[in-house]
């Protein structure tokens, strides 16, 4: 009996023994299998909701990049034109919005799906145009400061007497590089000029005067009556009298403005005045980059507004008895007017709309299967449009 006991004893050892050995090799297989499932699914699960939150992500970013470019865009733009009339204001002929477009031809297209890259050709430039304050409004006169004298542009030269301050300190703060706007009294003929050299002041007592110096405006060279004080796009970068950025020689004269510019300007009504444009253009240096850059100053340092932007367009509603035309158009070249020679006539601009597209940076790994509608890029693309009415282009059209 006794024997029988411990026998039974030693096979309960034996079995508790081989159970504190641990998960047999099958056990041990059953559970990698149910691991591996179980965590394949939660790494699916990971990737899929990875993906999301990257676009989620990339959406508000670029949401925050478009609002924040264009509200600094509208700022700018609602207060274009301001300070031009220094005396009696001229309500019907308005100065402060230059637009240059840049058309793709019919057939074609400024995009290329290969390499994913937007051309120059995708963007407009927008030029808003104010008088610096910083800087004294100028009597237009002769060399000698005569009451009755008169300056022409057409000789590269300029005379002015400072509202206020004295003449050399006038002359101290015009610079080269500088771009000048002559405008006559009347509101009827002006042009622009690019200082070659820092002003000077030159004379005593009464008729000191302050020089300028710059490029010679030019007659236009198509039109009948030849039209003058037209000038190069060098000589002219912010578009005021060329042809959408082209020299106004090489415009057709059905499309060169009639009877806005002129050469002579005399005292003692009319005004030379510094401009202070801020200049809004696509930089496509980095061609898988373009950035929207703004600029302070005809010779200020181009900032960042918004990178990775696809579409950057600008469209002018014009003053116009002729109902049936767009509303608002992009391309200069086809605006159709009641008056002849109005296509680049930029005077006639009342309303300004901006549109903006721009797109997260694309991602290049294989897995990313995203792609969007606009252009079937694998990056999301958001866009904008805002409609701007500049406060100092009035519609007093009488």
């Amino acid at each position: 009996m006794k024997r029988m006991q411990k026998n039974l004893n030693e096979v309960r050892s034996a079995g508790k023994a081989r159970r504190s050995g641990g998960f047999t090799l099958l056990e041990l297989l059953v559970a990698t299998a149910i691991f591996l499932l179980i965590g394949g699914a939660a790494f699916q699960l990971f990737s899929k909701q990875q993906t999301s939150s990257q676009i989620v992500q990339g959406q508000v970013g670029l949401n925050l990049a478009l609002r924040n470019a264009i509200s600094q865009m509208q700022m700018d733009l609602v207060n274009a034109g301001s300070g031009f009339y220094q005396g009696p204001n001229v309500p019907g002929w308005p100065v402060g919005v230059t637009i240059v477009n840049n058309v793709v031809p019919s057939g074609s297209s400024c995009y290329n799906s290969t390499t994913q890259v937007y051309g120059a050709s995708c963007f407009d430039k927008l030029n808003i145009i104010a008088a610096d304050s910083t800087a004294p409004v100028m009597n237009a006169t002769s060399s000698t400061g005569s009451t009755t004298g008169c300056s022409n542009t057409s000789a590269g030269v300029a005379y002015g007497i400072p509202t206020t301050g004295t003449v050399a300190a006038a002359a101290a703060t015009f610079k080269q590089g500088d771009q000048l706007l002559f405008v006559n009294g009347t509101g009827t003929k002006i042009t622009t000029a690019v200082l070659t050299q820092n002003a000077t002041a030159i004379g005593s007592g009464s008729t000191a005067v302050v020089q300028f110096n710059f490029n010679a405006t030019l007659n236009s060279g198509g039109s009948t009556p030849t039209q003058v004080g037209y000038n190069t796009q060098a000589n002219d970068p912010l578009d005021i009298t060329t042809c959408g950025g082209v020299a106004m020689a090489s415009c057709a004269p059905a499309q060169q403005p009639a009877g806005e510019y002129g050469q002579q300007f005399c005292a003692p009504s009319d005004w030379i005045l510094r401009l202070a444009p801020i200049i809004y253009s696509v930089d496509t240096t980095t061609a898988s980059n373009p950035t929207l850059m703004r600029q302070v100053g005809v010779n200020g340092t181009k900032v960042p507004v918004m990178e990775q932007v696809i579409g950057f367009k600008v469209g002018a509603s014009i003053w116009n008895a002729d109902d049936t035309q767009p509303p608002y158009n992009y391309d200069a070249s086809t605006y159709v007017s009641t008056d002849a020679n109005d296509n680049y006539n930029y005077t006639l601009v009342r309303s300004v709309r901006i549109s903006l597209i721009g797109r997260t940076v694309p991602n290049t790994n294989p897995n990313y299967q995203f792609r969007n509608a606009f252009d079937q890029g694998p990056y999301q693309v958001q866009g904008t449009a805002i409609v701007v009415n500049p406060r100092d282009l009035s519609m007093n059209d009488n």
